[in-house]
């Protein structure tokens, strides 16, 4: 049984993961007969958002920890992810792809990405091995590699950085997967277009199904 990998970023689009995106990503690859083991970096969130107000609130919170409330509790830290145990490893979306495990939010060009996030990538491709990232989370591979074809659907900011650093950028639209099979990175925009949820749904069974044809 082929196994994927998926980094969460903490709970909640605004300071975390992408809910929608990272549960229907299980469902995904459970459909397609797969297994799947989440993990995140165990490291404080940017900040915390009330995400019923969109305020920032004071509050202190641990991705990791955060990370397990969509993963039912069955989340491994990110440091102790080896690429042997793994076929594959996606990154679904949500502002914490962008605060935590990159800063791109904050940053821009200048962002940096978590030490535990690019040693996994980084293990994974040089074991030749899928990376798929959903919705905001190609900037965190934009920054890891260059001249490599990412989408984040048609967003000009997103857009902007993955061209500066190097890489290339290709529209899509909903369900879209952007594939670049020379260094296996896969792509799609989800909510970054006006999306619905059953359109995410589709988003996260492209990619799983084209991460899964070359497994």
């Amino acid at each position: 049984m082929k196994k994927f990998a998926i980094v969460l970023s903490g709970c909640g689009v605004y300071d975390g993961a992408e809910i929608h995106e990272a549960v229907l990503t299980m469902l995904a690859i459970d459909k397609a007969g797969a297994a799947y083991q989440c993990f995140a970096p165990d490291i404080a969130q940017h900040h915390v958002i009330n995400h019923f107000t969109g305020s920032e609130v004071a509050e202190n919170r641990n991705v990791l920890v955060e990370s397990a409330r969509i993963a039912r509790g069955s989340v491994k830290p990110l440091a102790l992810f080896s690429a042997a145990d793994y076929d594959a490893l996606i990154f679904p979306g949500g502002f914490g792809a962008a605060k935590n495990l990159c800063d791109w939010a904050i940053k821009g060009d200048n962002c940096t990405v978590n030490p535990d996030v690019a040693a996994a990538v980084k293990a994974m491709s040089e074991a030749d091995k899928p990376i798929g990232a959903m919705c905001i989370a190609p900037v965190i591979l934009a920054k890891l590699f260059t001249g490599a074809n990412f989408t984040t659907g048609n967003d000009p900011a997103s857009k902007e950085f993955v061209e500066s650093m190097g890489n290339r950028y290709t529209l899509a639209n909903h369900g879209d997967v952007v594939t670049d099979h020379s260094v296996k990175l896969y792509s799609t925009p989800c909510y970054m277009l006006d999306a619905s949820i059953s359109q995410i749904a589709i988003g996260a069974e492209n990619i799983v199904s084209e991460m899964l044809k070359i497994m």
